[in-house]
Parts: C-alpha cells; structure tokens; sequence
C-alpha cells in the first residue's frame, strides 16, 4: 500500500518542526547570534527560501521555539505538581520539587539565548516578556495552591515567592550550567525544596508547623 500523502498543511507543519528542531540544536551549539538562517536551514535539509516561507528570521524562529517550550514545561509542572499535592500528608521528595521548575539544562541554554538577545533588542524583549510573565503567573498559582493546603500565612505575596523561586532556579542552573561538579543535580533539588519547604511552613520562625517537604542540601562533591 503506498503511504498517504500529506496535505499541503501537514508539509508545511513537517517543514517547519524540521527547521525548529535544527534550530533548537544549532543554538545551543553555536549560540543564537553566531547560527545563520543558512545553518538552520541545511541541517534541517531544506533551502534559505523554505526557511523565510516559514519565519520572518531568526528571532520569530526563537520566540516559537520558546512558546513551544514553556507549554511543555507547564504542562509537565502541573502534572508534577498535582501528584505532589495529592500525595497523603503533602510530602515529597526532593527530586519532584525541583520538576515544578521545569528542569531541563538543554531549555535552560535556550532562555539564557533569548534573555542576552532580548537585552539588545527591544521588539524582541517585549515578546518575551509575555512568556516570562505566564511563567511567573503559573509558578504563583501553584505557590498559591501550596499555601492555601497548609493553611499558612506568609507577608509576600504569592507572585513574589514566585520570582524569587524562578529566580533562585535559574541561578542554580547557570551555576550547574559553568560549573556541573562543583553544583551536582542533587544539590539543585535540595535547595529547590528547601524553598518549597518554607513556603509550606508559612514563615521561618514557626518551628513547630508542618513542611510540604524536608530537605538538607548535600555537601559539593570535590
């Protein structure tokens, strides 16, 4: 039986996750800026002129492989996070805290592109501004939810526990990114719940509240 054959649409689509994934690999091989269109476009095997009928640039090429990312990451936190909450007695382990942040160092190396591009380019930081956003507002919601199970009271606000963990993450990461020896995945997972562990407290001085987790950071590996 011969193989059907593919719609118009469903060529364009195939051409344009060809082109996505090469990108996804030059970039973080090369570096954004470094990769050209021609790049991108003879290793996904296809023309310069295939790649503009697909993107405007390099640029609207980043921002999708990015959009296609962070609904990856979501979508896999929220799961994360469901399995957490549902677990008797809110415990967790380390490693599944650090799954809220989406931990992934390939992505990792994308955003770090996109945020050293976006410091130059104003049209472009604005677009990514909106996805850094829905980030932060998804990271608040599930702060929320963590809060409102423990029945605690916490002074910031739960969009504001959200940066400083997304935050203390990404800096993790560009840690262990420099540096993987000197910052072992363990480590990244403990401090990540140990974060979690405060929120879940409510606040540092109450000694005697329960904790969503429980973690101790190890010693660095010399």
């Amino acid at each position: 039986m011969k193989p059907k054959r593919l719609t118009r649409e469903q060529r364009r689509n195939q051409t344009r996750d060809s082109l996505l994934f090469a990108a996804r690999d030059i970039f973080s091989t090369k570096g954004f800026t470094a990769a050209s269109v021609e790049d991108i476009a003879a290793a996904a095997g296809y023309t310069r002129g295939a790649f503009y009928s697909n993107f405007e640039g390099k640029s609207d090429l980043l921002l999708e492989l990015l959009q296609r990312d962070h609904e990856e990451v979501q979508a896999e936190s929220q799961r994360n996070f469901d399995l957490l909450t549902a677990r008797e007695g809110g415990m967790v382990v380390s490693s599944d805290c650090a799954r809220l942040l989406g931990n992934r160092p390939a992505s990792f190396l994308l955003w770090i592109e996109a945020k050293m591009y976006a410091a130059r380019d104003s049209r472009f930081r604005a677009q990514l501004c909106t996805l850094l956003r829905k980030k932060r507002a998804h990271t608040a919601t599930c702060i929320s939810s963590i809060i409102a199970r423990n029945g605690t009271q916490f002074s910031l606000s739960a969009d504001t526990l959200a940066l400083a963990l997304l935050a203390l993450g990404e800096g993790l990461q560009s840690w262990r990114v420099a540096d993987p020896y000197e910052v072992p995945g363990e480590q990244l997972d403990a401090l990540v719940c140990g974060f979690l562990a405060f929120i879940g407290s409510g606040a540092a001085d109450r000694h005697t509240s329960s904790v969503f987790c429980e973690a101790s950071v190890p010693p660095r590996n010399r």
